[in-house]
């Protein structure tokens, strides 16, 4: 591995912010460290850049323990929230920054620097200081001064939270090109699940200072390994119980039940897949989602959220509508199981 955390421990006072963590990560990958706020993200993520010491536990870079190295000697990029650009800088000073600590010499520094100018799309804002610029070109010079020295692992600590909507999606598409090309080990903190699913190629799942899940961001949407992830990630229904959900009544009684959106079917018996496994439910609520519908479903007593075309037929709150539920997700203690539908596999027999 390239970078290896082993049984970190970190406190502040009574509050264990992180605690027996170990992950390891391969050179080149760009990894999503996704949690709640307070979770222990940024704990973990400024250890790994020497700027927190571990209570226990040790990091690795490249099989070397670095505990005790300085920060300044980690070969560490650190992009913040907030860009942290010298204000009175311009761009290329800016870039520039680390290799004149470092004292390379003026020829290196202007090829590096017109290298990082060009990887990052800001050719022609050389002289600009960062007041005259966009917060998406902010974010671009932090990426380009973070990595001028030649890092040999990147962090990078929301780095689009300060940014709009549109602008923050163009940047996912890019940062995941940009280290493609680079070939950078980087580590990106966030709590956006959105943004760790689109760009991560693998996710580290953190909550309450403790790891619950590590893999890709399909291995771990399609199967959760705890409770806490099956909730987390995804937009989901959380129930206390199965009781009145067709097709279920295999189902323990006394666990909570987790369904996601795609998960459920909404319709008339003409346009479900299989009546036979549906029930009837009633529209609480419809919300737009730019490419379907999400629609929020009484069943029971319980609520349900369901993803729907925009080319289906037009319902509304109030209306009575067939639902089927596929599959769902118990929550058994420390376990998230995915349960299908009974009846999609044993139908009820059609008598004519």
């Amino acid at each position: 591995m390239h970078v290896e955390a082993k049984n970190l421990h970190k406190s502040f006072g009574s509050f264990h912010a992180v605690r027996d963590v170990s992950f390891g990560l391969e050179k080149g990958k760009l990894v999503g460290l996704l949690g709640p706020s307070g979770g222990g993200k940024t704990t973990i993520l400024r250890m790994l850049a020497g700027l927190e010491t571990p209570d226990r536990g040790d990091i690795y870079f490249d099989g070397e323990r670095v505990n005790d190295v300085h920060p300044q000697k980690r070969k560490i990029g650190f992009v913040f929230q907030h860009y942290a650009l010298f204000r009175h800088m311009t761009v290329y000073d800016n870039i520039a920054f680390g290799l004149k600590v470092q004292k390379q010499p003026k020829h290196k520094i202007a090829e590096r620097v017109e290298e990082l100018i060009h990887l990052t799309g800001l050719a022609g804002m050389e002289k600009r200081l960062p007041h005259q610029l966009s917060g998406g070109q902010r974010q671009r010079v932090a990426f380009a001064r973070a990595l001028a020295p030649y890092p040999q692992l990147l962090l990078l600590d929301e780095p689009f939270a300060a940014i709009d909507a549109k602008v923050r999606k163009e940047l996912r598409t890019w940062l995941k090109e940009m280290i493609g090309k680079v070939g950078i080990t980087t580590v990106f903190v966030t709590h956006d699940q959105e943004e760790a699913i689109e760009v991560a190629d693998e996710m580290i799942i953190v909550n309450q200072g403790k790891i619950e899940q590590i893999g890709t961001p399909q291995e771990i949407y399609q199967n959760p390994k705890t409770p806490f992830v099956a909730s987390f990630v995804g937009e989901s229904s959380v129930l206390p119980d199965g009781r009145g959900l067709k097709g279920f009544d295999h189902v323990p009684q006394d666990v909570r039940i987790l369904v996601r959106p795609e998960f459920v079917e909404l319709g008339t018996d003409a346009e479900l897949t299989l009546p036979s496994a549906s029930q009837t439910g009633r529209v609480k609520q419809t919300y737009f989602r730019g490419n379907h519908w999400l629609v929020e479903v009484d069943l029971e007593g319980k609520t349900v959220f369901a993803a729907r075309s925009l080319e289906a037929r037009v319902i509304h709150p109030g209306d009575r509508i067939g639902v089927l539920i596929h599959r769902l997700y118990v929550l058994d203690g420390d376990n998230s199981i995915m349960v299908e539908n009974r009846l999609k596999q044993d139908p009820m027999p059609v008598h004519i």
